[in-house]
């Protein structure tokens, strides 16, 4: 395998490759100013395909797999994106990428080594880059195929959720560690906490750079954007294949099934019961069946979608947590609503001073409720629950603003909790007045034990993971002020419907479902 180093920008290069084994770094075109890009290409003469990788978090993370995109027959580029790390440039989020992938990918297409055919492959905000290089780059730039794990799709798609909340904790933790600097602090955020543990509670929200001690000139601007789902709804004109991978317990998960629902080229979904690095966390519901090589997926799957070989359908697998099944992407659950019976709490008082804990699960006693609290009976049997929970609610706020957080726990029947799901929304109904509403809990996939019991709580916070509700009707990210919001739950108007399969699913092989 040859490697090499280029620094690509308008990308008038001749493509000539150092002899050698080996990762060179730091090279530099002669009198060109470009982003720095690393390279591996096969053994062979070639041409060969090539995958493009376009990243924030260091194109030198990525060079085993360039080494092994390589072990497969493809050409493999990795590269910094525009102000970060090597590359050169003003460090815009979400701005660049579509021009910036287009003159890599036009720079590539004109390469000795090249067959002409580049696959867009990334994770997470990497994912973005792919995604856009595919919907928003002129046609003669557009990959053949993409693949898109854990999609960053947007700064509103990861600032907010499909309701608007804003993702505080999250995204605290992303722009310490990224945001406005060429390289990286991955603890950024949890040094800070160690220093002022209420870090995340002083306002103003756009104060928090000052509070790290750093200059973060786009944290304030990143609250600006609302218009999710722009990216995906784009899709539905994408004639390539894509391949969707996402996880249940990832942020992301949401935009990851659109994608893959509004895709209009073949398409393909892995869902597991993973986080955002696709691994699961000890004592998660992932179970040994769940492991998928997805390095050796991803070539032949790649390799299929270049030759056309996949069929135009929209297909895949999800995996069932709790059990060791995979089932078809299309399998959904039948809505049914569940025997919730309230513990307490149909009145409670929201107070932004002492807001529910989304790091908590145990519930505090021996004072005013902070939140409404359901349960249902142990489960006679094992249920399959896959599709999209929601909680149907009518309630009361004596303020004209209130956010309504709803959060599911299956408890075992040793007695230990464990959070399902969890959804968020933002009400401005008349203060005192009673509203019929709903929230969405997001996907599942999950087997539940026999004698499990479902906890649901109803609350007017869950912080840090979500920014606090001031109840003033000012903007949550610059508010100054809090005030306590009172709240009536109607007992007999919450309905938690949950998506349940009728019989045991049928069972798939993940591989063979992407590949078909």
């Amino acid at each position: 395998m040859t490697s090499f180093t280029e620094a690509v920008e308008g990308l008038a290069t001749d493509g000539r490759l150092p002899d050698g084994q080996g990762l060179a770094t730091g090279g530099r075109l002669p009198d060109r100013e470009g982003l720095a890009t690393d390279g591996r290409l096969p053994d062979g003469e070639g041409p060969f395909p090539a995958v493009l990788i376009r990243t924030p978090y260091d194109r030198r993370r990525h060079h085993a797999e360039l080494r092994g995109w390589a072990r497969h027959g493809f050409a493999a580029m990795a590269q910094d994106v525009r102000g970060r790390h090597a590359s050169p440039g003003e460090w815009h989020p979400y701005e660049n990428e579509a021009a910036d992938g287009a003159l890599t990918a036009r720079w590539i297409r004109r390469q000795p080594w090249s067959d002409g055919r580049v696959v867009a492959v990334g994770a997470s905000y990497a994912a973005h880059c792919a995604v856009a290089l595919a919907l928003d780059a002129p046609e003669d730039a557009r990959p053949d195929a993409v693949i898109a794990a854990v999609p960053a799709l947007g700064a509103a798609e990861t600032a907010r959720e499909p309701s608007g909340v804003e993702r505080l904790a999250a995204r605290a933790g992303w722009w310490a560690a990224h945001g406005d600097r060429h390289d990286s602090d991955e603890d950024a955020l949890a040094d800070a906490l160690v220093k002022d543990p209420g870090l995340l509670a002083h306002l103003p929200l756009t104060d928090l750079p000052d509070r790290l001690g750093r200059s973060l000139p786009s944290w304030p601007g990143l609250w600006r954007h609302h218009g999710r789902g722009l990216l995906a709804a784009r899709a539905e004109h994408a004639g390539m294949p894509l391949l969707a991978v996402g996880g249940h317990h990832d942020h992301f998960t949401d935009d990851t099934l659109a994608l893959w629902r509004h895709w209009g080229g073949p398409s393909r979904l892995l869902l597991g019961p993973w986080g955002h690095r696709l691994v699961a966390a000890p004592g998660t519901d992932a179970r040994p069946a769940h492991r998928v090589n997805l390095g050796e997926l991803y070539a032949r799957w790649a390799r299929l979608a270049l030759a056309g070989g996949l069929a135009p359908v929209r297909g895949g697998a999800v995996g069932l947590g709790g059990s060791p099944l995979w089932v078809p992407a299309a399998t959904q659950g039948e809505t049914r609503p569940q025997n919730v019976r309230l513990l307490h709490g149909a009145s409670f008082t929201a107070d932004p001073e002492r807001p529910v804990s989304s790091e908590e699960l145990t519930v505090p006693t021996g004072r005013t409720p902070d939140r409404c609290l359901f349960a249902t009976p142990p489960l006679p049997r094992p249920l399959d629950v896959i599709g999209t929970a929601e909680v149907r609610v009518r309630a009361t706020a004596d303020t004209r603003s209130a956010d309504w957080a709803a959060r599911l726990v299956a408890v075992g029947p040793g007695g230990v909790a464990e959070r399902l799901a969890v959804g968020i929304v933002r009400r401005a109904d008349p203060p005192g007045r009673a509203a019929d509403f709903t929230v969405e809990l997001g996907p599942l996939a999950r087997r539940l034990p026999a004698g499990t019991r479902l906890r649901l709580e109803i609350a007017g916070h869950h912080f840090p993971a979500h920014a606090r509700n001031p109840h003033t009707g000012d903007d949550p990210v610059t508010a100054t002020r809090l005030l306590a919001s009172r709240r009536e739950v109607d007992p007999e108007r919450v309905a938690l419907h949950l998506p349940v399969l009728r019989s045991r699913p049928t069972p798939t092989d993940p591989v063979q479902e992407i590949l078909r």
